[in-house]
């Protein structure tokens, strides 16, 4: 190292140059620093000047640097496939070379998956080869988000509306958003600066303002990745279709035929008619015909519309749109089996006895033309003696015998035993301009009714010719409920003073509970927790029958417009009985239970959005009604809360611990209760309450109540006192009427 150097002043840039030529190599400029004896101010102006040089050539070369290829001892890594052993094949982003391997048994819970990144610890294993072992799964980024834009300027954010992800927010730039404007739902990419940096947002689409519903619905469909626009060979296949013709099918035009509906209904994919069963072996038997419209005879397997059927799984409803399962050149139009026109249909022509029960049933390929297109509401006041222009020609001929045929097979639904939850449907009514103008509950009529009996008909009679024709197809399973679900439904009839044994259930045993609840909003608080008790019914080829329906066999039929399992079912009959082309092909035990899988989750996710809609626009329409009070009852109890569903618009919402009183909440997890540590004050499943909505979120749907009354539920006094347990946290005062 040179000696004669001249300390604390910045040396020029020849003095700099000989110093470093004398040195012999090139030093790292906190050497050069010490050298010199330079400190703050002159230590920046020095790197400075020895990139100067450096880029000048004026420095002697560096020889290459050799690269780091020895990850650290603790790293981030992402999993990017797993063997058959189950050990995880990982990657350091930052050592891209690097082979890692995490065993099985090292990689924590819950277990990671492709995609997923850990904070590792990392060793070498010889050879080359590291082996790291999971300290924590880290969130997982993902591509892209949907959310409303808030704040301003570099204070920008966006907000997710995914509720699963707790509203999570992630940062950008004002330029990032583009020509978004605070308070619109966009949708973003996100990246992540370095592996554990909050990643930013970047906006690529702007969906439209958070107070529009249509942008809500728009904005769900979106995250879920759900499909808005067919491709042109599906859209072209559709076009291309022609009415049908009588050729190779049955003549049914002088059937009358009705199609009974909601009011919003677009599509009408089946049609009903019933008579008397003329033949004197069946006595106080009856003849039923349910046209179901013939979808496979314009949707043929591995052609453009069934691949993009099968992709979607089923139409998505919104509470202002659909999201059809096929272009509606085909779902509105030739498949829809409108009043006047003919259409193909597939026909099951059933019969049943006195006692409901089924002794013989038909299919095959009709050329239908319905008599009406029929609103429940309009049918059901035919029949109750206010007939409208529509319905007083049909009253007598049609719709007395549909209801005749309906009593008998609704009784027999009764002997049989099954699940009946009779929930009332929560509809968004919409203003002249398409905005939330309210939150309707529609009660199902004995016209809901009398349809799903002969829905239900069908289709055991579909499953039936199947499974004796030993055909593989999707049945539609329900399993039993599971035992620890049931545990908390008898926790919560014991709180409020229900007789339940513990113990398995029947079908039926569900039903007598409901029927034996006067009050209309107890009753719908139990439905609600034994629909929450129930299995989730799937799509399988291996038929394990239908528990909630109490049936051995049971298949979707009636609604191959919009289900792409029921085109499944159509197909497979029509291999089976020989009507023609459109028929099922050759297709494994195996392939048919990963298409089950694929629906079932098409389907879950379909009831997501219509559910995460609906949640949306009712807080959106409460939002204008925060300060008001609401009559609801206790639904839910976490260690950090109270649920509450009210009575008005079925909406739920978190009255939390901190607006239950000024003490100490425990949870007591066995009986769903929180007792306050001093008063002994108990909140509980079951129990009465008035609430006051303090926020309403239309962004993930959430409400925010504080306690005003409180009435314990009848059965609360008789739950044993609570011993020891953990206790929350300190709570503020809130308002209260004590009982």
């Amino acid at each position: 190292m040179p000696r004669s150097v001249t300390k604390g002043a910045l040396p020029s840039r020849a003095e700099l140059v000989r110093w470093i030529a004398a040195s012999g190599r090139p030093p790292r400029a906190a050497e050069v620093a010490r050298a010199f004896g330079l400190g703050g101010e002159a230590r920046r102006a020095l790197r400075a000047l020895l990139r100067e040089l450096e880029a000048e050539g004026a420095l002697p070369a560096r020889r290459p640097r050799r690269e780091r290829s020895r990850p650290p001892a603790v790293a981030v890594i992402r999993v990017v496939a797993i063997d058959r052993e189950g050990d995880l094949r990982c990657e350091a982003d930052a050592f891209p070379d690097v082979s890692i391997r995490m065993p099985a048994e090292r990689a924590g819970r819950p277990a990671p998956g492709v995609g997923d990144r850990l904070l590792a610890r990392v060793q070498p294993a010889g050879h080359g080869r590291w082996w790291a072992e999971a300290i924590r799964l880290l969130p997982r980024i993902p591509f892209s988000v949907v959310g409303v834009l808030e704040g301003e300027g570099p204070e920008l954010r966006l907000r997710s509306i995914d509720r699963a992800s707790r509203g999570a927010e992630y940062p950008l730039e004002p330029e990032a958003a583009g020509s978004a404007r605070p308070g619109e739902l966009v949708r973003a990419t996100l990246a992540a600066d370095r592996p554990l940096a909050r990643p930013r947002a970047r906006v690529v689409e702007r969906i439209g303002p958070l107070e529009d519903p249509a942008a809500i619905s728009t904005a769900l469909a979106v995250q879920a990745g759900l499909p808005t626009t067919f491709p042109e060979a599906a859209l072209a296949k559709a076009a291309a279709a022609k009415p049908p013709t009588r050729r190779g099918r049955v003549d049914l035009r002088d059937v009358p035929l009705v199609t009974i509906d909601g009011e919003d209904a677009r599509d009408f994919d089946d049609a009903v008619f019933a008579a008397p069963d003329e033949d004197p072996g069946n006595p106080g038997g009856h003849r039923i015909t349910v046209a179901i419209a013939d979808v496979a005879f314009y949707v043929r397997p591995g052609d453009p519309l069934d691949r993009v059927a099968r992709e979607r799984g089923n139409s998505v409803y919104f509470p202002d749109r659909a999201i059809p399962m096929l272009p509606e050149a085909l779902s509105n139009d030739l498949c829809s089996l409108r009043p006047g026109e003919d259409r193909a249909c597939l026909a099951a022509h059933l019969r049943i006895d006195a006692r409901g029960r089924l002794i013989a049933w038909r299919f095959e390929r009709g050329l239908m033309r319905s008599r009406a297109r029929l609103t429940y509401r309009q049918v059901q006041a035919a029949v109750d003696g206010a007939p409208d222009p529509t319905t007083e020609s049909l009253l007598e001929p049609v719709l007395r015998p549909l209801f005749a045929a309906y009593a008998v097979l609704a009784e027999a639904r009764r002997l049989r035993g099954t699940i009946d939850l009779d929930l009332p449907e929560r509809k968004i009514v919409f203003d002249a301009q398409g905005r939330v103008a309210g939150v309707e509950r529609h009660e199902r009529l004995a016209a809901h009714r009398l349809i799903e009996e002969f829905m239900i008909l069908v289709n055991v009679a579909a499953a039936t010719v199947l499974e004796e024709a030993v055909q593989p197809c999707l049945y539609r399973v329900h399993d039993r409920p599971d035992p620890l679900k049931l545990e908390t439904l008898a926790d919560y009839l014991e709180r409020i003073g229900v007789p339940w044994s513990r113990g398995p259930k029947s079908p039926a045993d569900f039903d007598r509970l409901l029927a034996h609840l006067a009050d209309q909003a107890l009753r719908e608080s139990v439905a609600q927790l034994v629909l929450r008790a129930q299995a989730q019914a799937v799509y399988s080829p291996r038929n394990i029958g239908h528990f909630g329906l109490h049936l051995r066999r049971y298949a979707h039929f009636t609604s191959p417009i919009r289900r792409y399992a029921d085109l499944v079912v159509h197909r497979a009959l029509i291999r089976v009985l020989g009507l023609g082309a459109g028929g099922l092909r050759d297709t494994s035990l195996e392939d048919l239970e990963e298409l089950g899988r694929h629906l079932s989750l098409c389907e879950r996710r379909a009831m997501e959005c219509e559910r995460g809609a609906l949640e949306r626009m009712i807080a959106l329409h409460l939002s204008a009604r925060v300060g008001a009070r609401f009559a609801g009852r206790v639904t839910g109890v976490q260690r950090f809360g109270l649920f509450v569903t009210l009575d008005e618009t079925g909406a739920d919402g978190l009255v939390p611990v901190a607006g239950l009183g000024e003490e100490y909440f425990r949870h007591d997890e066995r009986h769903h209760r929180l007792i306050g540590e001093r008063s002994g004050e108990s909140f509980g499943l079951g129990d009465r309450v008035v609430v006051e909505l303090v926020e309403a979120d239309p962004v993930t749907g959430a409400l925010l109540f504080r306690l005003e009354e409180h009435e314990r539920a009848p059965g609360a006094p008789l739950l044993a006192p609570l011993g020891r347990a953990r206790a929350v946290r300190p709570i503020a005062r809130a308002r209260r009427a004590r009982p």
